[in-house]
C-alpha cells in the first residue's frame, strides 16, 4: 500500500511579526522621524490634554463656607469672569486683534509671517521692540506654563499653540485669552477691567474704552489710566492706528475717538468673617487646593463671640475665645483682640500655662484609679524635697472632699491627689484626652506649669461633655472620625461632672455659672501671666484665655475673674442644645457647698497669716502643723538640701523629661509670698 505525503502550510505570520519585519526594512531617518513624532505627541498631549483646551476658567483660590452654607471668606486669587469673543461687538474683538495679533484668524497657532517681521524690527532697533507670540502663545503660556522667559519657553509654546488650535476653535482661545489679560489695579480679565475703569460690561465697551484697554496690556503698570493718563492715551492711539492699518476701522473713525472719560467702578469688599478660623485652617491646605470648604463654623456664634470680645474691657491684655462641640466641631474662635492677615492665633497657637484648669488630668487620674468626689484628701503644708507648693487663698483648710478640693482649687490638695493617683498616671491621662504638649516630669506637673495650646485644653473638656474621648477639635466638614473611647458613665463620667458643677457653681468660676446647668473649671499662672476659664454648657464646649503676648504680668488677672465673665456673656447670648448627661443636676445643687468659700480677691494672691520659723504658711487655727514629705521629683531649680548634689536627688517614681521650670522657692518667703501667686 502506497502512501501519500501531504505537506502541510506554514502558519501564517503574526501581525508583530509583519510590522517588525516592515520597521526593519525602513531607512533610519524615517524610524528617527517617527520616533520624534510619538514624544512630541506624547508631550503635547500630557502638557496640554484635550479635555482640557479650551475649558472655562476653574475655580480661583478657596471659599470657606460656614455650616450653613454662606460664604464666610475667599483666600488666593480671585475667581475670574468667563468671556464670550462671539458676542462682543466687531470694535473690541478688533482693539485686541489689531495690536495683539491682527493675522488671528489666518495662522494655525504661529504666525511666522508675524515672527519674521519682529525679529527683523528688533535687529534693526539693536534690542526688542517687538514681539512674535500669537495670541494662541500667549493663551498657551497663561494656561499651560509659568511666565519664565527664555528661548526654551518660546520654543514649546510654538509647539504647544498648533496642538491647541486643532483641538478648539479661534473664539475659544480669544475668550480664554481675554479672560486672562492682566490690566493692572488688580483686574485680570477684560469683564473686570471694563468694570473696574468704565463701570461698564465688556460689551458696553465705546471704540476708544476698547482701544485704552487694548493698549493696557502691554505694560499693565505703567500704562493704566489711573496710573499715568496721557500715556494712556497714547498707546490708546497706537491701537486704533493699527486697527486702520489692518483694514478694521478707517481713518475717519480713528481721528473722531475723544479721549475716554474713567468712570471708576466701586470697589466691592471681599466678603472677610471669621479671620482667625479662616487662617487656621488655610494655612493646613495643600498650595495646589483649589474650590470650596465645607467648614463647622457657625456665624451667629462667632457673631457672639466677638461681640463679647469687644466689649470685654481687655486693656493692655490680648483674648482668645475657643468655642467648640462636644464633637470637636470648632464653631467660633477669636484668637485676639483684633484680626489682620497672618495674625498671630493664640487660640490655636499659642502655648501657654493652663494653671488649674490642668487639675481636670489630676483628678480624672485619681478618679480612675478608684477614688470618688465624696472621698477626702487634706489641704496642708506639703514639701517635695526644698520646693514647696503653696495655695493662692489665705492659709490651708485641713482635710476635706475632692469635690470642696477641686471647687476652690486647692494646690497642696492637687499635689496629694496627683501623688495618690501617680504622676504617670496624670500624664497619661492629659494624653488619653488629646494633650499632646510635653509635659514636665517633676511633681509641678500637678499644677499646670507645662505650656498647652488652648485647643487642646478645650478638646480635653470637651470629653467630659460628650462622653467619649479624645475629641479633636476640628473645623473642616467630614474631616474628623467619631472619638474612639468612651466614659464609664458612673465611675468616670459621672464623678468628673459632679467636680465641674461644683468648681463652676460653687467655687472659684462661679462668675461663669449660667441657668443652666454650668460646668467648668478656672486656672491662673504666676502672677496673672495667664487667666483661663474652660466650661460647657448644653452641647456647647468654650475656653477663654486672657494674658499679654510678652508674658508680663498681669495684676488683678485670674481664672475666675475676667475669663470667666467673658465666657459668661458668650454663652448666655447662645442658644444651647440639651445635653444628655449621666447625672442629675438636680442631685447637685443640694450638695452643700465648700465650707470656706474662696473670695475673689483671694483666689491669686496669698494673703499670710502666720509666717512659720521654717518659712511655711500656717494658717492660724493650724499652728504648728508639719508638712507632709512627698518622694516626688521637684521640680528642677528648686534648691536641694545642703549636701545633695543634684545627682543624688530622688527620682524613683518619675522619669523627667524636662519641661517648663515652675519658680524657685525665694530666699525671703514674705517677700516671694507677696510677689508671686501659685497656678490656681
Amino acid at each position: 500500500m502506497t502512501g501519500t505525503a501531504h505537506s502541510r502550510p506554514f502558519p501564517a505570520p503574526r501581525r508583530g511579526a509583519k510590522l517588525l519585519h516592515w520597521l526593519k526594512a525602513q531607512p533610519r531617518w524615517v524610524l528617527a522621524l517617527g520616533a520624534a513624532l510619538l514624544i512630541l505627541v506624547g508631550w503635547q498631549t500630557w502638557m496640554a490634554p484635550p479635555w482640557r483646551v479650551g475649558a472655562p476658567p476653574g475655580p480661583a483660590g478657596v471659599d470657606f463656607l460656614a455650616a450653613d452654607g454662606t460664604l464666610l471668606a475667599h483666600r488666593g486669587d480671585r475667581p475670574v469672569a468667563e468671556v464670550d469673543a462671539s458676542a462682543l461687538p466687531d470694535h473690541v474683538r478688533h482693539a485686541f486683534l489689531a495690536i495683539e495679533d491682527r493675522r488671528f484668524y489666518d495662522h494655525k497657532g504661529v504666525d511666522f509671517r508675524g515672527l519674521a517681521r519682529a525679529t527683523f524690527d528688533n535687529l534693526r532697533a539693536g534690542g526688542v521692540v517687538a514681539g512674535g507670540s500669537t495670541i494662541t502663545q500667549q493663551y498657551v503660556k497663561n494656561a499651560f506654563f509659568t511666565q519664565d522667559r527664555t528661548f526654551t519657553r518660546k520654543v514649546q509654546e510654538m509647539l504647544l499653540a498648533d496642538w491647541v488650535e486643532g483641538w478648539t476653535t479661534k473664539n475659544t482661545i480669544l475668550s480664554r485669552y481675554l479672560e486672562n489679560c492682566y490690566f493692572g489695579e488688580g483686574q485680570t480679565g477684560l469683564t473686570a477691567a471694563a468694570h473696574h475703569y468704565f463701570s461698564k460690561a465688556p460689551q458696553d465697551l465705546s471704540l476708544g474704552e476698547a482701544a485704552m484697554l487694548a493698549g493696557m496690556v502691554k505694560a499693565p503698570s505703567r500704562l493704566a489710566p489711573t496710573v499715568d493718563y496721557d500715556a494712556s492715551t497714547d498707546r490708546m492711539r497706537v491701537v486704533l492706528a493699527a486697527m486702520v492699518e489692518a483694514g478694521f476701522i478707517d481713518g475717519e473713525e480713528a481721528e473722531a475717538v475723544a479721549d475716554p472719560r474713567l468712570k471708576i467702578g466701586k470697589v466691592e469688599k471681599p466678603v472677610e468673617q471669621a479671620g482667625w478660623f479662616v487662617d487656621w485652617l488655610a494655612s493646613d491646605l495643600p498650595d495646589s487646593f483649589r474650590g470650596e470648604v465645607q467648614t463647622t463654623l457657625v456665624p451667629d456664634i462667632q457673631a457672639r463671640a466677638e461681640r463679647a470680645v469687644r466689649r470685654a474691657g481687655l486693656g493692655s491684655s490680648q483674648v482668645a475665645l475657643l468655642a467648640i462641640r462636644p464633637d470637636g466641631r470648632v464653631v467660633a474662635m477669636v484668637g485676639g483682640k483684633e484680626w489682620t492677615p497672618e495674625a498671630f492665633n493664640r487660640a490655636t497657637t499659642a502655648e501657654r500655662q493652663p494653671g488649674s484648669t490642668f487639675k481636670l488630668f489630676d483628678y480624672f487620674a485619681a478618679i480612675r484609679e478608684g477614688m470618688g468626689p465624696d472621698d477626702t484628701i487634706t489641704d496642708a503644708p506639703v514639701r517635695i524635697g526644698q520646693w514647696q507648693p503653696r495655695n493662692g487663698y489665705r492659709g490651708y483648710r485641713g482635710e476635706m472632699s475632692l469635690r470642696e478640693a477641686f471647687a476652690i482649687s486647692s494646690n497642696t490638695a492637687a499635689i496629694r491627689v496627683a501623688d495618690r493617683a501617680g504622676l504617670k498616671n496624670v500624664r497619661a491621662a492629659a494624653e488619653d484626652l488629646g494633650v499632646t504638649a510635653d509635659l514636665p516630669g517633676d511633681a509641678s506637673i500637678a499644677l499646670g506649669t507645662a505650656s498647652i495650646t488652648l485647643k487642646e485644653m478645650v478638646g480635653a473638656y470637651a470629653a467630659f461633655a460628650g462622653g467619649r474621648y479624645p475629641v479633636k477639635v476640628h473645623g473642616i466638614v467630614g474631616r474628623r472620625k467619631r472619638p474612639a473611647r468612651a466614659l464609664d458613665p458612673q465611675t468616670e463620667w459621672a464623678p468628673m461632672l459632679d467636680l465641674l458643677w461644683h468648681a463652676a457653681n460653687n467655687g472659684t468660676g462661679k462668675a461663669a455659672a449660667l441657668r443652666t446647668p454650668t460646668f467648668g473649671k478656672t486656672g491662673t499662672s504666676q502672677e496673672g501671666r495667664d487667666a483661663l476659664f474652660i466650661g460647657f454648657a448644653g452641647d456647647l464646649v468654650t475656653a477663654v484665655w486672657v494674658g499679654r503676648d510678652d508674658n508680663a504680668p498681669v495684676p488683678g488677672n485670674s481664672g475666675g475673674g475676667l475669663p470667666a465673665r467673658i465666657w459668661r456673656d458668650f454663652m448666655r447670648g447662645v442658644d444651647l442644645g440639651e445635653a444628655k448627661l449621666p447625672i442629675d443636676t438636680a442631685r447637685l445643687r443640694r450638695a452643700p457647698p465648700p465650707a470656706a468659700p474662696i473670695a475673689p480677691e483671694e483666689e491669686d494672691v496669698p494673703l499670710i497669716e502666720m509666717i512659720g520659723e521654717d518659712g511655711l504658711l500656717i494658717d492660724p487655727g493650724m499652728e504648728g502643723l508639719v508638712p507632709l514629705e512627698l518622694d516626688l521629683l521637684p521640680p528642677p531649680d528648686a534648691a536641694l538640701p545642703d549636701g545633695v548634689a543634684p545627682e543624688d536627688a530622688d527620682r524613683s517614681l518619675i522619669e523627667p523629661d524636662g519641661g517648663p521650670e515652675a519658680p524657685a522657692e525665694p530666699a525671703d518667703p514674705e517677700q516671694g509670698a507677696a510677689e508671686e501667686s501659685p497656678a490656681i
